[in-house]
């Protein structure tokens, strides 16, 4: 009899909890794709759509691919991609670089100072980009490299967050692979090079992802070290689709989601190093 009373009580609240994790999903699903569903509506409507209406809707009424066309006749978007391409690669290749060579350093290799190094590490972490932004401009300009595209990607060259990553994929290899190592006669390039760097392949795919993502729609600092506009990256180029007197949503939805293309095709080749490099990275340790 007590059983009985029991089990409509647990299903009960097990029904209760499932509604309620599916509505936090439903919840976080809005959140994070809405904006992205209305962009992309809003970029295929027409004259004849009201963009302001109340209550709005998703599906365009007089859908077309004018606003995209417009966009291309208007902004010199390929130009613009390879420059900012040209910044992604130097950042790609200088992120999973240096932060390899520094994971490695922080976390395999015992020398003096190391805790102190990676707390400043860490520290930089929290620091704001519009709080070095002066001191990174006159650097640059103090170098001759203002105006130009490696002036874009040298700040963005070695991440702490990226070393963060490095250092953790690194500590969870085991010590014994080293020690065999070093029985064997290898030196220390031989052992990062042929021990521990093909352990970590995943890591260095997501901070490649990760140098590519912030390179490609960093906006703030290239408008700070650019000023010539056969220079400008992609972001830059399409802030010229918004006018000082005349701006059309229409036309700046379908500008960034062009931009957006490159980001999910890029994605969307190495999610599955992607999601691995980050357990690999990020839960060990």
């Amino acid at each position: 009899m007590s059983a009985d009373i029991v089990r409509p009580n647990r299903h009960r609240k097990v029904t209760v909890g499932k509604v309620v994790q599916y509505a936090v999903l439903i919840l976080m699903f809005l959140l994070l794709v809405g904006p992205f569903i209305w962009e992309l509506s809003l970029s295929f409507k027409g004259k004849g759509d009201n963009v302001y209406a109340v209550p709005p809707y998703i599906i365009p009424k007089t859908p077309t691919f004018d606003n995209y066309l417009s966009v291309f006749r208007q902004v010199p978007v390929f130009h613009y991609m390879l420059n900012t391409l040209v910044v992604c690669v130097i950042s790609i290749v200088g992120n999973i670089v240096f932060s390899t060579m520094a994971g490695y350093a922080l976390g395999r290799l015992k020398w003096r100072g190391r805790g102190a190094v990676f707390a400043m590490f860490m520290g930089s972490m929290v620091i704001p980009l519009e709080g070095v932004m002066i001191s990174q401009f006159l650097i640059i300009r103090s170098i001759n490299l203002q105006n130009t595209l490696l002036a874009v990607a040298l700040p963005g060259l070695c991440g702490a967050m990226n070393i963060l990553l490095m250092t953790n994929a690194f500590k969870s290899i085991p010590m014994e692979l080293e020690e065999a190592a070093m029985v064997d006669g290898a030196s220390l390039w031989q052992r990062f090079f042929h021990i521990c760097v093909p352990q970590v392949k995943g890591t260095m795919t997501v901070v490649g992802i990760f140098a590519f993502v912030g390179a490609w729609n960093d906006f703030l600092w290239p408008l700070i070290a650019i000023s010539d506009e056969d220079k400008y990256t992609l972001t830059l180029g399409m802030n010229r689709l918004k006018g000082m007197f005349i701006q059309d949503p229409r036309l700046i939805a379908a500008g960034a989601l062009v931009s957006l293309i490159p980001i999910i095709v890029f994605f969307c080749c190495f999610q599955r190093y992607f999601f691995r490099g980050l357990e690999q990275g990020g839960l060990k340790g």
